[in-house]
């Protein structure tokens, strides 16, 4: 693999990461203003980079195919691309347009956050580009202006129509602690995990990409059951309320009860975490992918099948699909100590029932 100096001639004059990131609970509730419950994970996305006279910015990613891996614009002339390049340009607009000044530079990716796979790999891409720049041009940019800057390349220049949880997460977040936040304040805390238990990360084989047509679908299904509720956005509809939502058309209903109820689900979660009760958790993180599988229908059958194989493990507490849905990986809450074995066993069992190849991401 090209070195920073094989690729530009010199060394990098500094170095900047972020991770990757699982989402525990509280899926497709943050753009709709709720609470949700990441974490981050130890692989991560690291940029290297020089800075340049000029306005130029080079980029070279160690993770597409070789024939597109290095590339290049001009500051104040960026232009959407369709390709990676976009996360990294996005993240150059938004950070201009906070009257921040930039200069050219050059900069090698390099990332163990696996693409496609519901761990946010693009925001570790864009917080770990923006720390770069922040260091570089020593930018008067905290944690929050940072996430926020990157969420906006995601959705205003990518197009990608995601919520603030998985760029807050990333530049926020804390290994060994859940990061509780309301996406509509931004207001966060963070909620130790208990010690007697740790995380397994499954990617599924089934790629998904968000910027296509289902996410952004039912992001608008969303907006079209607040319209009918009259309320400003689902969040604030209490679970009290049910009864309302039952009474929409379909799919509005589902759509409106999944986020309703993963909402309040969220909230049991953290009391539950804080109460040191794991079966608790692990019964909300199962009811979680029914709701998201049945209500939102954004599940595919070979996660069911990774999530009901998991289910079996008697180990485990509980799993659900993690990430946007439409393929990815699941999340599984299993006893301290027996990760590794409960993981390896999950894998092949899908790998022989299913035919897909699975990659055990955590533990790592």
């Amino acid at each position: 693999m090209q070195t920073f100096a094989d690729l530009f001639g010199t060394a990098p004059a500094l170095a900047a990461e972020a991770p990757g990131r699982v989402n525990l609970i509280g899926e497709h509730t943050d753009y709709n203003g709720g609470f949700v419950l990441p974490t981050v994970i130890p692989q991560r996305t690291r940029v290297e980079l020089v800075p340049r006279p000029d306005a130029n910015v080079r980029v070279w990613s160690a993770n597409v195919d070789e024939a597109h891996r290095m590339e290049q614009f001009l500051l104040g002339r960026e232009a959407v691309t369709h390709t990676w390049l976009d996360y990294v340009q996005g993240v150059t607009v938004a950070l201009r347009q906070r009257g921040l000044h930039l200069r050219g530079v050059d900069m090698r990716i390099e990332s163990t956050v696996p693409i496609g796979s519901g761990l946010s790999s693009s925001a570790a891409l864009e917080v770990s580009v923006a720390r770069a720049l922040r260091a570089a041009f020593d930018l008067r940019l905290d944690d929050v202006e940072l996430a926020m800057a990157g969420k906006w390349a995601e959705n205003e220049f990518v197009g990608a129509p995601t919520g603030i949880m998985d760029q807050m997460v990333v530049s926020l977040g804390a290994a060994g602690a859940a990061l509780f936040l309301d996406t509509r304040s931004l207001h966060f805390d963070r909620v130790p995990l208990p010690p007697t238990v740790e995380l397994v990360v499954i990617d599924s084989g089934i790629r998904h990409r968000l910027v296509t047509g289902e996410y952004a679908t039912r992001r608008s299904q969303c907006e079209e059951a607040s319209r009918r509720l009259r309320v400003h956005e689902l969040r604030d509809v209490p679970v009290a309320n049910l009864p309302q939502v039952e009474a929409l058309d379909e799919p509005f209903r589902r759509r409106a009860r999944h986020v309703v109820t993963e909402d309040d689900r969220v909230l049991q979660a953290v009391a539950a975490l804080r109460a040191n009760d794991p079966a608790q958790v692990g019964e909300l993180f199962y009811a979680s992918h029914a709701s998201m599988r049945d209500d939102y229908e954004v599940s595919v059958p070979q996660v069911d099948a990774l999530v009901e194989i998991a289910s079996s493990e008697h180990d485990v507490y509980g799993a659900r699909l993690t990430g946007g849905g439409f393929g990815g990986s699941i999340v599984v809450l299993a006893k301290r100590g027996s990760g590794r074995a409960v993981a390896d066993r999950v894998a092949e069992r899908y790998r022989t029932e299913c035919g897909e190849t699975p990659t055990v991401l955590l533990p790592a």
